[in-house]
Order: structure tokens, then C-alpha cells, then sequence
């Protein structure tokens, strides 16, 4: 088959990293609500050819089908909330029912998907390793877990009525680069680590770059199901600081859920509920990614952690 790709998201950090991959070997064409020419002033000329366009707009079925494509990867979401929770459901929920819908009236062969570990819900009672076939219960209270949820079950719906149009879908533990800075790269950054007193938060790392090959295996090989994306092993709070050689600072439940209610009286888009966020992450099993897609990360939870540690010059013990 000769594949042609549509990449959605296109302009952020794994949607560029994805799209320039492909178009080395496919014929690519990458969407985001970014306008192109300033993405090309801020951070150069994308190897792709980038249009500006929204997942939810209508006439995405007649982009499919004038660029005749093949395959569609959908990276387009609302990574941070803001405080308009039904925008961001609108562009998470009801953006990827368009993706779908579109590539059901353009013909599309393969979709992928990347939904997140977070769709299993940040709860005391997640099993120590969360499987493929483990129940999604993303934290109604939680907008991303949520949606993510949401995103799930819609797309599983999909498979039940259309299964023509295939689908691969992985789900992501937290993602980390030489460069990646967000909300979660702040935890590993400041001069100490702080943690929920009583709580070991274990993280599961999966390197940017690992995500990257998997999604090109997914598109080559045209791979279908359901995939958590982990490297190997678990690293608890205390673990993190002691391998970066920073001072873990612990701090009680009650304090840290009185200071994010405070942030919200601020304005800021946090609250207390995001406690569970940092007190039960889900820990996600790789096995089915290794024995069934046949993909062996490249770096383990702590070989992500030591590289993201070094491309920041920290100094590790």
C-alpha cells in the first residue's frame, strides 16, 4: 500500500518529531490550529508540509479525501486544562468523534490514536501494574483522566460498528525527552523533589523517542489494538530524588490540598482534587507492548530519567 498520512497535532513536540519521521519514507500532510507561518518563524520550517486546520471542524472528511489518505495519526489534545472544561471536552471528546467520522466519509484504512495511561483513573485501589484489560476509570473530577476515558469508550464503539476502518491505540505513561519541559519535567527540575508524605507516587518514564518508533511501527506495519507505552520498572518519589541527588521534600496531604485550593481561588486551573493525581498514579505493565506489538523500549524508567537528568546538566551521583 502505498501510505498516506495525515498527522493531527502536528506542531507540537511529538506531532513535528512524528510527522518529519514519516515524511521520509510517505507522502505527509500535518494539521494543527497553529498558523504554519509561525510555527516556521518560532521554530523553523517543518519537514512536512503543515496546514492550518481544527479535529473539529467539518470540512476535515474533505481534507482526508482530497490528500487521498491512507492512514490518519490523531495527536491533537488538550495537554493542560484550562478552566473552560466544556472547551476542552469539546476539543478532546468531541474532536476525536470528528477524526473518526472523517475517516469513515474519506475512506481512511488505519487510525491511531494516542490515549494516555491516565484513562485507568488515579485510584488507591489500581492494581501495582495496570494491564491492557484492566477496567478505564478515569477520574470524572480530573478533565484529562476524564476525557481520556471518554475518548476510550467512544473509540471502542468505533471498532464494535466500523471495524473496517483499524485502529491502533496506545496509551502513554508519562513521557520524557532530552527536551521535554512541562507540568511533570518541573517535579524532576527544581532543587528538590517533592513528594505526598505517605505516598510513594510511583512513575513509570516512557522515552519521547520510544513513543516515536512505536507510532512508526504502528503506521508501517499497519498494527492494530491496545497498547500501554511504559519502559521497564517503576521509580517511587524517594527513588527520583535520590538518583538525581536532590533532597526530597515530603509534604502532607491536607497542606498540599488547602494550597491547590488556594491556587484555584487565584484562578490558577488546578484544585484539590489533582491530590489523587500526585497520590495514586497509575503504574502501567509493558508486557503486552513487548510480547504482541514485539517492540523492547530502548530505555528503561530509570536509563529516561538519567538521560533527561544529563541533557539538563545535572549532576547525578
Amino acid at each position: 500500500m502505498t501510505r498516506r498520512i495525515v498527522v493531527t497535532g502536528a506542531a507540537g513536540y511529538l506531532g513535528r518529531q512524528l510527522a518529519e519521521r514519516l515524511a521520509a519514507s510517505y507522502a505527509v500532510v500535518g494539521l494543527d490550529v497553529r498558523d504554519p507561518a509561525e510555527v516556521a518563524r518560532e521554530s523553523g520550517q517543518p519537514g512536512f508540509e503543515l496546514r492550518q486546520g481544527d479535529v473539529r471542524d467539518p470540512g476535515l472528511v474533505q481534507t482526508l479525501r482530497d490528500f487521498g489518505a491512507t492512514h490518519v495519526v490523531h495527536l491533537a489534545s488538550v495537554l493542560v486544562a484550562s478552566r473552560d472544561r466544556a472547551r476542552d471536552f469539546d476539543i478532546d471528546v468531541n474532536g476525536t468523534r470528528n477524526v473518526v467520522e472523517a475517516c469513515l466519509g474519506a475512506g481512511v484504512d488505519h487510525l491511531t490514536v494516542t490515549s494516555s495511561g491516565a484513562a485507568y483513573g488515579y485510584h488507591p485501589d489500581n492494581p501495582a501494574w495496570l494491564d491492557e484489560h484492566d477496567p478505564l476509570r478515569g477520574n470524572p473530577e480530573f478533565a484529562y483522566s476524564d476525557h481520556k476515558r471518554q475518548v476510550e469508550e467512544l473509540l471502542a464503539g468505533y471498532r464494535a460498528s466500523h471495524p473496517r476502518l483499524r485502529q491502533l491505540v496506545l496509551r502513554p505513561g508519562t513521557v520524557l525527552g532530552d527536551t521535554t519541559d512541562n507540568q511533570i519535567t518541573g517535579l524532576f527540575s527544581g532543587s528538590r523533589v517533592v513528594a505526598l508524605r505517605g505516598s510513594p507516587s510511583p512513575f513509570v518514564l516512557i522515552w519521547d523517542q520510544d513513543v516515536l518508533a512505536v507510532l512508526e511501527k504502528g503506521v508501517a506495519e499497519d498494527r492494530t489494538g491496545i497498547y500501554n507505552l511504559a519502559g521497564d520498572g517503576a521509580l517511587t518519589m524517594a527513588e527520583i530524588a535520590e538518583r538525581l541527588g536532590k533532597p526530597l521534600l515530603a509534604l502532607p496531604v491536607p497542606l498540599v490540598r488547602a494550597g491547590l485550593q488556594v491556587q484555584r481561588w487565584r484562578g490558577r486551573p488546578v484544585g484539590p482534587e489533582q491530590v489523587a493525581f500526585l497520590r495514586y498514579r497509575p503504574v502501567l505493565s509493558n508486557r503486552r507492548l513487548k510480547e504482541e506489538l514485539g517492540y523492547v523500549p530502548q530505555r528503561s524508567t530509570l536509563e529516561v530519567l538519567e538521560g533527561f537528568a544529563r541533557a539538563r546538566g545535572m549532576a547525578l551521583p
